[in-house]
């Protein structure tokens, strides 16, 4: 690990927590579609950055 710089990965983790608060918020908003809300925030926490995608196709009730 002290060979990777770890500035270089501070974008990263940037970008995957803001993945992650909008997945949030979006699940917070609208409704969703087959597992309860506070499952579908789970998922999306533990397994960045495919839970957020899976929530975002699959969890999302359509507009």
């Amino acid at each position: 690990m002290s060979d990777i710089n770890i500035a270089a990965l501070l974008p990263l983790v940037i970008l995957a927590l803001a993945f992650v608060i909008y997945c949030w918020i979006d699940i917070y908003r609208s409704d969703v579609k087959h597992l309860p809300k506070w499952a579908w925030s789970v998922i999306a926490l533990i397994s960045i950055p495919i839970g957020g995608i899976v929530y975002l196709v699959v969890g999302r009730e359509n507009r």
